[in-house]
């Protein structure tokens, strides 16, 4: 039996409490606050003591997905940001920036919220950029 325990950062959200995985043969098992973690100091919301139910979940996408003829298609990675790039582009340039609208989330680090909105409105050229702690 292996059995570890991995520091690392709930991803539920940006507040970025600590958390402990207890891992065992290589399957998390459990998640637990880090006590010494200036953040959160040893306590976690509901959300972050179920973290490994969602991580283990099989109903977890783990690969790019592409609707054809009504049906979901397992893609590579290049032919899934080729395809939506071209589907974004396309709308863009029939309806306008303003036809995008961004919605960003609560289970991104604040970087990549801040990469999102420069996208938005940068790339897009679109200031409807909204996040999903608001709905």
């Amino acid at each position: 039996m292996d059995y570890r325990i991995v520091p690392s950062v709930c991803s539920y959200c940006g507040t970025g409490c600590g958390v402990l995985f207890e891992v065992m043969d290589g399957q998390l098992v459990r998640t637990l606050p880090m006590k010494t973690h200036p953040v959160n100091e040893g306590k976690l919301c509901i959300k972050g003591w179920n973290l490994h139910e969602y991580i283990n979940s099989d109903m977890r996408l783990t690969s790019p997905m592409l609707k054809i003829y009504g049906r979901f298609h397992k893609v590579g990675w290049d032919e899934a940001i080729s395809e939506t790039a071209g589907r974004l582009q396309a709308i863009v340039e029939k309806y306008g920036p303003d036809s995008v609208g961004v919605l960003v989330s609560a289970k991104m680090t604040n970087e990549e919220n801040y990469v999102a909105q420069k996208f938005a409105r940068a790339v897009i050229g679109t200031n409807n950029v909204d996040h999903c702690a608001r709905l």
